[in-house]
């Protein structure tokens, strides 16, 4: 089943995390995505929320598959910072194998963040953001 942001933006939490749990993790991604942020899952301000942060925080990840690493695009002018290692590990979420985005060894300022992301279709992987071992939101990357 094709997804889409919108489609994704729709659903509450309940639905992310199945969609999640039932994922494939996919190979680690090379190069750069493009980032939604999904807070207050499937609620009216989902995609409000979801813009402002692309306008003005987070619009994504590039990574470098080769090297293990990733860094994260920040501010309105896209600014290649926060640096995570990235390799597969086990989900804190569900125990299944995922792909890790490990900030605890490279950034002073996130070094409390973990993400972890699964490949629900080609070129495209929901995301978990967790603060320590709570989790705090979904998000999107499209390749």
């Amino acid at each position: 089943m094709a997804h889409t942001i919108e489609e994704l933006l729709k659903m509450p939490t309940p639905e992310l995390d199945a969609l999640f749990t039932s994922a494939q993790v996919g190979d680690i991604p090379d190069g750069e995505g493009k980032g939604t942020a999904i807070i207050g899952a499937g609620t009216v301000f989902t995609p409000a929320i979801a813009s402002f942060i692309n306008h003005f925080a987070w619009q994504g990840k590039v990574f470098d598959a080769k090297a293990g690493v990733l860094r994260n695009l920040i501010t309105p002018f896209g600014l290649r910072a926060v640096l995570a290692n990235v390799y597969k590990g086990t989900s804190w979420f569900d125990g299944k194998e995922c792909i890790v985005l490990d900030y605890s060894e490279t950034s002073v300022v996130a070094g409390w963040i973990r993400d972890e992301i699964r490949m629900i279709e080609p070129k495209f992987y929901l995301g978990e953001v967790f603060g320590e071992k709570t989790r705090i939101f979904h998000f999107t990357l499209q390749f």
